[in-house]
C-alpha cells in the first residue's frame, strides 16, 4: 500500500476550538487551551503517524486585525499556513457569522486545495439552530466539504480524520515517524506556564507576558528547569508576583503537575518575573521569541 503524507493546516477566528481539535487529533496537549482570545500565538505542528500514513497538523493564532508587531507576526503565522497545506480546514463555531478578516475567507473560498469546513461547539446547540447553521456555511463556502463537530466531546472528529488521511497525497513522510511535534521542549514549559497566567490573571496583563526558559537539565529521574515571565511594566511585575508570591507560587505549581505529566517524570521549576519594557512592538525581542517576520 502507497504511503501518504500531508500537511493539514486549521484557522479560524479566535476561540473556535482549534486548540481542541488538535490536541484531539494528536493525543497529545500539544497546544494551549483557555477561554480567552489570542491564546495561540505561533504556529504548532502536531504529527500523528501511522503505518502506512504521517499527518502533519498545524494550529495557528485566531485570526485578528492587528493592533500592534506582535499581531502583525501572528498573523504572518496564519499567511503561512495556506502556502504549504495540502488539506485546508476552516474552523467556525456555533453562532459565528463571518471571519474577521476579508482577504483569508476569499482565499478559502478561492482554495484550489481540499477545505473541511468544520462546525464546531454543536453540543451548545438545538437541531433547529444547527441546520440554520449548517445552512448558512455550505451557502458562504461553497467549495468546501461541510462537517458538524465537537472537538470537546469528539463527536465527528474520527470521521473527519478518517476523511484527512483519505485527501492526503501519495508522499513518504516528512518527519521520523516517532516525532510528535516540531516545537522544542523549553517551546512546551513556556506554553504551560503561560497557560496558567492566561488563566489566573486579567484584562491586559495576559497578552503583556511572554515566557522564556533559560534553562533545561534533564537528569535520570527529573528535569531542572528555570523560566523568566517578561512582562512589560513593573507595575504588572508585582501583580504576577502576587502578595508574599503566592500569585506566582500557584502558577509554578499548577504548571509544574501539567509538565510533570507531560514529560511523564517529576519536573524542578524555578520561575521569575523581569520587566522587559514594550517587548511586544520590539522586533529584535519579538525575533528572540521566535516571532520572526
Amino acid at each position: 500500500m502507497a504511503h501518504k503524507a500531508g500537511f493539514v493546516n486549521i484557522i479560524g477566528n479566535p476561540n473556535v476550538g482549534k486548540s481542541t481539535l488538535m490536541n484531539a487529533f494528536v493525543g497529545e496537549k500539544l497546544s494551549i487551551i483557555t477561554s480567552k482570545a489570542q491564546t495561540t500565538r505561533h504556529r504548532i505542528l502536531g504529527i500523528v503517524n501511522g503505518d502506512d500514513f504521517q499527518v502533519v497538523l498545524s494550529d495557528t493564532p485566531g485570526i485578528i486585525k492587528p493592533a500592534y508587531d506582535l499581531q502583525e507576526s501572528m498573523m504572518d503565522f496564519v499567511k503561512s499556513a495556506f502556502e504549504d497545506a495540502d488539506v485546508l480546514i476552516y474552523m467556525v463555531e456555533i453562532g459565528e457569522k463571518e471571519l474577521k478578516d476579508e482577504a483569508f475567507f476569499k482565499k478559502i473560498t478561492n482554495s484550489k486545495i481540499p477545505v473541511l469546513l468544520l462546525l464546531n461547539k454543536i453540543d451548545k446547540a438545538d437541531q433547529g439552530l444547527l441546520e440554520d447553521q449548517a445552512e448558512l456555511w455550505q451557502k458562504k463556502v461553497p467549495n468546501a466539504e461541510f462537517y458538524p463537530i465537537s472537538a470537546l466531546t469528539g463527536f465527528n472528529v474520527k470521521e473527519v480524520f478518517e476523511r484527512i488521511i483519505e485527501l492526503l497525497p501519495e508522499s513518504p513522510p516528512f518527519y521520523p515517524k516517532d516525532q510528535l511535534t516540531d516545537k522544542p521542549e523549553r517551546f512546551f514549559v513556556n506554553e504551560t506556564v503561560r497557560e496558567k497566567i492566561l488563566m489566573h490573571y486579567k484584562k491586559e496583563i495576559p497578552y503583556a507576558v511572554e515566557v522564556d526558559t533559560e534553562e533545561f537539565f534533564e537528569e535520570e529521574d527529573i528535569i531542572r528547569m528555570r523560566s523568566v515571565i517578561m512582562v512589560e511594566r513593573e507595575s504588572q511585575r508585582g501583580i504576577i508576583i502576587g502578595h508574599k508570591g503566592s500569585a506566582l507560587k500557584r502558577v509554578g505549581v499548577e504548571a509544574r503537575k501539567d509538565l510533570e505529566k507531560f514529560f511523564g517524570k517529576q519536573v524542578h521549576l524555578e520561575l521569575y518575573v523581569k520587566v522587559n519594557k514594550n517587548w511586544r512592538s520590539n522586533q529584535n525581542q519579538l525575533k528572540r521569541f521566535g516571532y520572526n517576520k
